[in-house]
């Protein structure tokens, strides 16, 4: 049964959100999502801006504004194939007709305008893709208007600094540096995980078999090439190009392909008890990463983000992401740092302000053989290593359900939108970085 949520517009899978209701109210679940691709449909600009929004954005006051008085909005121009809309706040949001002066100005096509309604993409997209398009202000301003937005469609809470408590399973406040090993209780894991968004496992794998991946990555690295659509690159301070990131390394090793199917990693989706199955990540089920010193050009890695921060939230968090320690990491090598209980917050899922949110961040410091797992909607970010390397790989469990024809076509969206940005971003030596 589908129903519009809150408006018939933004449809919304019903059985989908009230299992995840149910659950979460139980403390069961991390199973986030609303919509379902077979569901997404063409958006008209005038009908969505004159009508929709101003009806959404009524029907959740309660959610939206105490959390958008906060952003120090800006007058926000929308215009839409030569057609203009202005977002207001004068303490509550308003919708005019037309453009107005002394904000900012971005251009969208009425199709990218509908995905962005319907959660299909981010104003990251534009970004990382290269065709953001504001004449006028800037991408925050953007980005703020766009977490109004969200609340608004999605009838999500916009964060506001003290709606996020953490506590354990007798009430008490919850050890946000707390470690877990394999044969520990999956309740306190699975508990540990919907609290906070993360986990550090210690000693899943042993010294030997990383050693075994390490040899392995050094003899898969000459079948890459910059440029193969395989595998991303990046370049040193020193004007080295590096191999950063070997993708499909399971083809490539025999010792990863059995680690794959190993009970110890399969246990590991099993965690958050929504029934999670290993997928990989999108045509890639596992990848091998090499972090080096001093990148100044490409993607070895991102500040803080989410996993959806290309678009896709309510259709597809939250996924889990696995990090296996090939070689142990801290602050000078590379480390893993979480913003805890960011999953279950509204805010921005990249290019944080500073000081915008109150939640803990949290070093996740890994011996080798370790293993990090971390919720898509939880904000995430590693230190550039700055006296050793840092070896890793990443893999994924997706929440069960059908792949359509459509899902494939947006997850290849996105995919392509996450590609071009490895090839397009600069970053500072110093500059802390993300996954």
């Amino acid at each position: 049964m589908h129903v519009g949520y809150p408006l018939g517009f933004v449809l919304v899978d019903f059985d989908i959100l009230l299992r995840g209701i149910l659950s979460s109210v139980a403390g069961m679940s991390v199973d986030f999502r609303t919509r379902v691709d077979e569901d997404v449909i063409a958006v008209e600009p005038r009908a969505f801006f004159r009508r929709h929004l101003l009806a959404a954005l009524e029907e959740t006051r309660g959610l939206v504004w105490p959390g958008a008085a906060r952003l120090g909005l800006r007058p926000l121009v929308v215009e839409v194939d030569d057609e203009c809309w202005s977002l207001v706040w004068e303490d509550e949001v308003f919708v005019r007709v037309g453009p107005v002066r002394g904000g900012a100005h971005v251009r969208m096509t009425a199709a990218e305008l509908s995905e962005l309604v319907q959660d299909q993409r981010t104003p990251l997209t534009s970004f990382t893709s290269g065709t953001l398009d504001m004449p006028a202000g800037t991408f925050d301003d953007f980005l703020d208007w766009w977490l109004v937005l969200r609340a608004a469609l999605d009838g999500r809470e916009l964060y506001t600094p003290g709606t996020v408590a953490f506590a354990d399973r007798d009430g008490r406040a919850l050890d946000l540096g707390r470690r877990f090993r394999l044969g520990d209780s999956p309740v306190e894991m699975s508990h540990f995980l919907q609290e906070a968004g993360y986990l550090h496992i210690v000693g899943a794998f042993s010294e030997r078999e990383m050693e075994r991946v390490s040899v392995e990555m050094d003899r898969a690295a000459p079948t890459y090439s910059d440029g193969d659509g395989r595998s991303w690159w990046a370049t040193t301070g020193d004007g080295t190009r590096r191999l950063v990131r070997m993708q499909g390394f399971d083809e490539r090793s025999a010792s990863v392909a059995e680690l794959l199917r190993d009970e110890r990693f399969l246990r590991l989706g099993a965690i958050p008890g929504d029934g999670h199955v290993h997928t990989g990540l999108e045509n890639n089920r596992i990848e091998a990463l090499v972090k080096p010193i001093g990148v100044v050009q490409g993607i070895s890695d991102v500040p803080w983000h989410k996993d959806c921060s290309l678009g896709r939230h309510s259709y597809e968090c939250c996924s889990l992401t696995a990090g296996i320690s090939v070689t142990g990491a801290d602050a000078r090598s590379g480390q893993l740092r979480v913003v805890a209980g960011s999953h279950r917050a509204l805010l921005r899922p990249a290019h944080v302000k500073p000081g915008s949110h109150d939640l803990p961040e949290i070093d996740l410091p890994t011996q080798t053989g370790d293993v990090t797992l971390h919720l898509s909607c939880t904000l995430h970010m590693s230190q550039p290593p700055v006296e050793r390397e840092r070896r890793v790989m990443y893999t994924g469990f997706r929440l069960p359900g059908v792949v359509s024809n459509a899902t494939a076509d947006a997850r290849a969206r996105v995919r392509l939108a996450r590609e071009s940005a490895h090839r397009t971003v600069s970053q500072a030596p110093s500059r802390a970085a993300g996954r």
